[in-house]
Formats: C-alpha cells, sequence, structure tokens
C-alpha cells in the first residue's frame, strides 16, 4: 500500500465541518471500496468493540444487518465479522437474514469470531482466516447462582436438577440443530452426516475443547474440516482487511461505539449505553 494511504490532492465533496466530523467512516469506507476492487465483491461489516464492552449478538443486529443488505448491488459478499458471540435467538435471526438474502457468502474473520459468532461463520461458503484468526467452541451454557456453567456438565449429570437438565438439553439442541443445518446447506453439504456428527461432538460438548474460549485457530479449523481459505500475512489483501479491522476497533473505542454495522455507501454505529 502506497504510504500516502488514503490521501489525493481531490477536496472532500461534503462541506468541511461535515466532513471532518464524519472522517473516520469516510475513511473507512474508502478502504471498504479498495478491499472491494481487489476482491470483486461486496464488503460488509459486522463488528463488535470485544475488548471493552459488554456487546453481544442480540435482537437488534437483524435490523441493522438488514439495512446494509439491502443497499447492496450485488449477490456476490463477502462479510467481516468480529464478536465473541451472545443470544442464541439472536443468531438464529441473523443466519436466517442472511440466508434469506440467497447470497454467495465468504465470510472473513480476522481476529475472533466466537461462540455464537462462530455459527454465523457457518452461513458462508468459505471463512477467510490468517494467522491472527480465532473460531471457538459453540457450546452454550446456563447462568446458575451467578456463574456460568456449561450446559455439557449439566446434560452429563454433574448438577441433579430436573429443571436445569431440561434447559440445559434444549440449549444444547437449539444450537446443534442451527449448526447442523447451516453446514449441512452449506460449505459441508457434501459431507456424510456421521462426520459431520462428529464435527458438531467436538465443537459442542466439553470434550474436545475443555474451555468456552479455547482457541481454534485457521489451521485447526481446516483440520476440523471447515472450509477454510488462509490469507498470509503478506499478502496485499489481507494487510487491508487486518487495517480495516484495526481502525473499527479504534474508532469504537474513541466514539463510544458498542457495536458498526457498515457497507461502502451506509453506516450504523451503536452506541454503548451509559450505565444507570
Amino acid at each position: 500500500m502506497a504510504a500516502c494511504f488514503p490521501r489525493t490532492a481531490d477536496i472532500p465533496s461534503q462541506s468541511p465541518l461535515f466532513w471532518v466530523e464524519n472522517k473516520d467512516r469516510y475513511l473507512r469506507q474508502l478502504l471498504i471500496g479498495d478491499i472491494e476492487a481487489e476482491t470483486g465483491r461486496e464488503l460488509i461489516v459486522y463488528f463488535t468493540d470485544c475488548d471493552r464492552s459488554t456487546a453481544q449478538i442480540d435482537h437488534t443486529d437483524d435490523i441493522f444487518l438488514s439495512e446494509i443488505l439491502g443497499n447492496r448491488q450485488s449477490d456476490k459478499v463477502d462479510l467481516l465479522i468480529e464478536t465473541n458471540g451472545g443470544l442464541t435467538d439472536a443468531t438464529e435471526k441473523v443466519c436466517a437474514v442472511l440466508r434469506n438474502a440467497k447470497l454467495d457468502l465468504r465470510v472473513i474473520v480476522p481476529r475472533k469470531a466466537k461462540s455464537n459468532g462462530t455459527v454465523i461463520t457457518f452461513c458462508g461458503s468459505e471463512i477467510v482466516m490468517g494467522n491472527d484468526s480465532e473460531l471457538g467452541p459453540i457450546d452454550p451454557a446456563l447462568v446458575v447462582n451467578g456463574a456460568s456453567i456449561p450446559c455439557d456438565f449439566i446434560v452429563k449429570g454433574q448438577i441433579k436438577d430436573p429443571i436445569l437438565l431440561q434447559l440445559a438439553q434444549s440449549a444444547i439442541g437449539q444450537t446443534r440443530k442451527l449448526a447442523k443445518e447451516l453446514l449441512s446447506q452449506g460449505m459441508l453439504k457434501t459431507l456424510d452426516a456421521g462426520k459431520l456428527d462428529e464435527l458438531l461432538n467436538k465443537l459442542a460438548t466439553r470434550d474436545t475443547y475443555h474451555s468456552h474460549g479455547s482457541v481454534i485457530d485457521a489451521g485447526e479449523a481446516k483440520a476440523l474440516g471447515l472450509n477454510v481459505n488462509v490469507l498470509g500475512a503478506a499478502s496485499t489483501l489481507w494487510q487491508k482487511l487486518w487495517l480495516l479491522r484495526t481502525m473499527y476497533a479504534f474508532d469504537c473505542r474513541s466514539r463510544g461505539y458498542s457495536k458498526l454495522f457498515e457497507g461502502k455507501r451506509i453506516s450504523s454505529p451503536v452506541t454503548i449505553a451509559p450505565k444507570p
């Protein structure tokens, strides 16, 4: 990339005060355009501030995502995502929005898409990752007396409570059903059903990954059988994607955003709610 990115000799078309107020967005969208020119695909971004907020996938996200998708001009779409995960019901809706849009979809994970974020990556025909990327286990948990208890532990008899058992079984069933539908109809549609169940057993229990935060990097994701395209650190495309991801992380912190939904022509920031 040229050292002068993204400056040119042209004066912005916006008024000076408006451009200065919104320059962070304009610079991100310029870079989105550069990435699109390289890939030949539209790029949309679903970014949450994973490090400095409690932002998670929730019941408002589908509206913002629908707005961005409704503004697209092609069905060849790359979704850049960063999230620690969130609510499974909300994840189901996000996945429904992506599937119902009938996209030729790839999912790009510059840094991390954990938990139900990993489930969202299953909506794509391919997951684009690099050296810094990570997915994670998709095993659900229940909050019991203020503590997060893996549903897998409850089902395997470590907590003797019939109500908790039923809740845990339902949570596991919901997550597995969604993940299986996405993979069997998408990137792993040619995979034998038994092999797919083996994959889900690894991802949705504590038998293989003993922490919900366990790191599944690009190499391990490929070894699991997921369709992963690994970009090297020297790749120009990867460098642009990482620069864009870094811009989102910085701008969320400096602007007080918990999330940003963005494309080349439209932007929808979500501000962190003030503490009572």
